[in-house]
């Protein structure tokens, strides 16, 4: 069957501005907002998990892809969600998380992990394989020739494990694909670099990626593959900062937005759209950037609740009664400071502000650990019969007001999760991507 994403291309190329936001999350408070926007907008819903989060070997969040899978299809159905309308994706498949060993190696845990997520039924699949490798030239880029190529041995993974797959499986969708890589790296900027001085892709640059994509392809057999290709991943000029993002300027991207319009198979894919205004948004959906990724500023809208319950907490409890969820979690930040360390500079202060309060949002890496997990819990049981209205008029004006209105219930989970629909209702002002089906 025909993958129902492909709709996004037809819909970019008929001149109508329709696109999808992809929510590249793992955490269970921002998908379960992901699918309650969905069902309560009778849309689509595409989830993806990036390489780190989930590999055949569990990734950071403990799941291989047939775990993450389960979980989110477990969450459509308590909240209802029409798991028709549910796409799964697999973000920077590649040898990203295997770059300290040479290509062979590299590329054969790559091919595993591709595999992993083609057999549990993932059916959007970006193919990354834009980063060095141990026996590469780390002081020379890569070229076209070496990504392309390596971009197709694991296509030829992907199909060959779709049709076993099929064989179980009949009325299965057939995966499409995205190439091309992300810029900046997957996480954002490392060591402080600037956000301002984000460079568009150049058109000549993104047509060569597609040719020799292409070329690739097809000296690898694999025509039919070549046709599920949907998307390249190019940079449109954004970028988060620590306490801001670079915006998109559509003067500025005017000549790569021109060059999609020559291809009628292909959209843009634009990552690090993350805390763009809905109207920046919309722009890019209109110029030809058909699919959005957006991650840390769902998981920060999904943070700063936690964060306003636990200011409400400090009002309410005696010091020895408060979970202390906002310390607990820098304390698990500090003891193990390999997810921001690289990402964090400054004067002692001013990196412990980031901690908290970065767009960049490395606090997301740490919700899982024990210690942040029960301190969340005693969090939430303080305000399990609800926050008390004038605290939470103080600390979520905007979920007040949706409570008194009737809109949402007064309990600490559904405020979470309403705070992370504002953010998604940006994006789904941009993409109107309940068009699309």
């Amino acid at each position: 069957m025909k993958n129902p994403l492909k709709q996004i291309v037809r819909a970019q190329k008929e001149g109508r501005a329709i696109g999808i936001y992809s929510c590249c999350s793992a955490n269970e408070y921002v998908i379960k907002a992901a699918l309650k926007k969905g069902k309560e907008d009778d849309s689509c819903v595409l989830i993806e998990s990036t390489a780190n989060q989930s590999d055949q070997y569990g990734g950071y969040t403990g799941m291989k892809p047939a775990d993450f899978k389960a979980f989110v299809e477990k969450l459509a159905d308590e909240i209802g969600f029409n798991k028709a309308k549910l796409f799964l994706g697999g973000d920077h498949l590649g040898p990203l998380t295997f770059t300290d060993k040479p290509e062979a190696e590299a590329m054969k845990e790559a091919a595993e992990l591709i595999r992993c997520y083609v057999a549990a039924g993932f059916t959007k699949i970006h193919i990354d394989t834009s980063m060095r490798v141990a026996d590469d030239d780390q002081n020379a880029r890569l070229s076209d020739e070496t990504i392309a190529r390596r971009g197709a041995e694991l296509a030829v993974v992907a199909e060959e494990t779709f049709k076993k797959y099929q064989e179980e499986h009949p009325d299965a969708v057939e995966p499409v694909y995205i190439i091309g890589s992300e810029v900046p790296i997957p996480g954002g900027q490392q060591g402080g670099a600037a956000a301002d001085h984000v460079e568009v892709t150049k058109p000549d640059d993104f047509r060569a990626t597609l040719a020799t994509f292409e070329k690739a392809f097809k000296d690898h057999g694999l025509d039919h593959a070549w046709d599920n290709v949907i998307g390249i991943v190019v940079q449109p000029g954004v970028e988060e900062k620590d306490a801001g993002c670079t915006e998109y300027d559509r003067s500025k991207a005017v000549d790569l937005m021109a060059a999609i319009k020559a291809y009628d198979n292909v959209v843009f894919e634009g990552h690090s759209t993350d805390y763009q205004t809905k109207i920046k948004l919309r722009e890019m959906v209109e110029d030809g950037v058909g699919i959005l990724k957006v991650g840390p500023a769902l998981t920060y809208a999904m943070r700063e609740a936690l964060f306003a319950l636990s200011f409400a907490e400090d009002e309410l409890y005696d010091e020895d009664e408060r979970s202390h969820f906002r310390k607990v979690l820098d304390d698990a930040m500090l003891a193990n400071p390999k997810n921001w360390k690289k990402h964090y500079v400054g004067t002692e202060k001013e990196i412990a502000l980031k901690r908290k309060y970065s767009f960049s949002d490395r606090s997301r890496y740490y919700m899982p650990v024990e210690s942040v997990v029960k301190a969340r819990e005693v969090l939430l049981k303080h305000f399990e019969n609800g926050v008390p209205l004038n605290l939470l008029s103080q600390f979520m004006p905007i979920q007040y007001t949706k409570v008194r209105e009737g809109v949402i219930e007064n309990k600490p989970e559904e405020l979470i999760i309403d705070r992370v629909c504002n953010c998604i209702d940006e994006y789904l002002y941009a993409t109107h991507q309940k068009e699309l089906f």
